[in-house]
């Protein structure tokens, strides 16, 4: 009957904390995904917008949405306004893809490190059982 293994209580110790960093971390990119997706549906609808308005007349009268009211502005400056408004756009979409790079970085070191650290007590622990095998093995050939 084998005896159950004792608990390495240093080792369970590290398998949580990188558990809870794995968990964290699928969550923050997760949550990059989300803000991602809201990005790219406000540039589509800004290059939507800037599109219509490249059909419009230079003299059309345009109004741009300020809160709850609009404000009479002149066409130009509504397409510059939108331009900036995807530049914007743009960078904050790389700055998350950025982001969501290195925490994918992060969670598959922190997957490498748990398979290593698990790798490592199995190894651990066939090399304390095998020269006990070994020697068990030895004394059934010796009395056979």
């Amino acid at each position: 009957m084998s005896q159950p293994q004792p608990v390495d209580l240093e080792l369970k110790k590290a398998f949580m904390e990188l558990q809870v960093k794995m968990v964290d971390t699928s969550k923050k990119i997760r949550n990059l995904d989300a803000q991602l997706d809201v990005l790219k549906r406000l540039l589509q609808f800004s290059e939507l917008a800037e599109n219509e308005m490249k059909k419009l007349p230079n003299d059309t009268k345009t109004y741009e949405s300020v809160g709850r009211m609009f404000l009479l502005k002149d066409l130009e400056e509504i397409k510059s306004n939108l331009k900036d408004r995807q530049s914007k756009l743009k960078k904050n979409s790389s700055d998350l893809e950025n982001s969501k790079e290195y925490l994918e970085k992060n969670l598959k070191d922190s997957e490498n490190n748990l398979r290593e650290m698990v790798q490592q007590r199995r190894e651990l622990t066939d090399s304390k059982s095998k020269p006990l095998f070994w020697c068990l093995k030895g004394i059934k050939k010796a009395t056979s």
